[in-house]
């Protein structure tokens, strides 16, 4: 397999593209928490009737399509090899909870990867929806017609007065979760976002890592997302986190100017010597990896650089996972054999923008 068809295999179609303030928020997602009325929640059900939920999807669902959601596959994580279900995660198409959650666990996950709806784990029904850039509202949108869709079929767990059930306390209510995923190299430079990461909490939000709850935030990428999912409505939620993200966005370009006004040769050289070393090594970690990603995307950005895509920060942190690095390998690799892999892939990968 060439580099050119292990990219655009890898990564999801939607992650190539560019939406509405895409020099800062990366991707949009809702996730709606769902469960069957009449069935045990994962945690306290047989295997046999989780796989009778499965099995319910396989034939209800199964090469199905849904407005612009075409050929929906269900990929069952029992018959998934290790680095399979960590190229998933990577993908952000599965949860890490959901590959070692049960025998019967799966995603049905549309042709263009764009919605992901996972199968037993937490709860009986996860949906995914991702946009690309800042598209709260619009995700919402789709979101909702897609449970539509499900409910169609499937007789959810509802409570007049506490709303949607779910395994998880703090999910009961609309079972929602909304976040975006932002890239904050500047507040994160100044470490403005050090100080505005208690706010936010108390406005009930929380911001993490790339891959969410106890994650890291790598390369200056924060996910920011909803904590409170009963008393307010979907809406209401969304429109809480779509307030403080534009207040975010509008932040981090103000310090994206300070810091051009008064360190714009430090951050030309900072871009530059990352470039360099993206370029140029032969074994780079994880986190210096990274680090240099994130260095040229706001490169990119601040148009220091020209001739490589914005979205080239959204493919490599995902092409330079453990998991990404070993499929394409096509064998186990100790962490050194990472490090010179992940070193190759990138090289290959900027003398393809270069080629172009």
């Amino acid at each position: 397999m060439s580099l050119e068809q292990f990219i655009n295999e890898a990564i999801s179609p939607w992650m190539k593209q560019e939406g509405p303030d895409s020099d800062i928020v990366m991707s949009s997602r809702i996730r709606l928490a769902r469960n069957f009325q009449k069935y045990p929640f994962p945690v306290i059900s047989s295997e046999d009737r989780m796989k009778e939920i499965l099995e319910f999807f396989k034939k209800e669902y199964k090469g199905q399509s849904f407005r612009d959601y075409k050929d929906f596959e269900v990929v069952e994580m029992n018959e998934l090899q290790p680095i399979e279900k960590r190229v998933l995660v990577e993908k952000h198409l599965i949860s890490p909870h959901l590959t070692d959650h049960s025998k019967s666990s799966a995603s049905l996950i549309s042709q263009n990867e764009q919605v992901s709806i996972m199968i037993n784990e937490e709860d009986h029904i996860r949906i995914q929806l991702y946009f690309p850039g800042f598209q709260l509202d619009r995700a919402l949108e789709q979101a909702f017609q897609l449970d539509d869709w499900l409910e169609e079929k499937v007789d959810y767990a509802f409570d007049e007065n506490r709303g949607y059930l779910t395994a998880c306390p703090t999910n009961v209510g609309t079972g929602m979760r909304a976040s975006v995923m932002m890239h904050l190299p500047a507040l994160a430079m100044t470490q403005q976002i050090n100080r505005m990461t208690p706010a936010i909490n108390q406005l009930g939000l929380v911001v993490r890592g790339i891959y969410g709850e106890g994650s890291e935030a790598l390369g200056n990428i924060f996910q920011i997302s909803n904590q409170i999912t009963l008393g307010k409505s979907e809406e209401d939620i969304v429109e809480d986190l779509h307030s403080v993200v534009r207040q975010l966005i509008d932040q981090e370009r103000k310090a994206r100017q300070t810091l051009m006004h008064r360190s714009g040769i430090q951050i030309e050289d900072r871009v530059f010597r990352s470039y360099g070393v993206l370029k140029h090594s032969r074994i780079i970690e994880s986190k210096e990896a990274a680090k240099c990603l994130s260095d040229l995307r706001l490169g990119i950005d601040l148009g220091f650089i020209d001739h490589i895509p914005k979205t080239i920060l959204n493919e490599l942190m995902v092409l330079t996972q453990p998991g990404f690095l070993q499929q394409y390998a096509k064998e186990t690799l100790s962490p050194d054999e990472r490090d010179i892999r992940r070193a190759s892939l990138i090289r290959e990968r900027l003398q393809l923008e270069k080629q172009d």
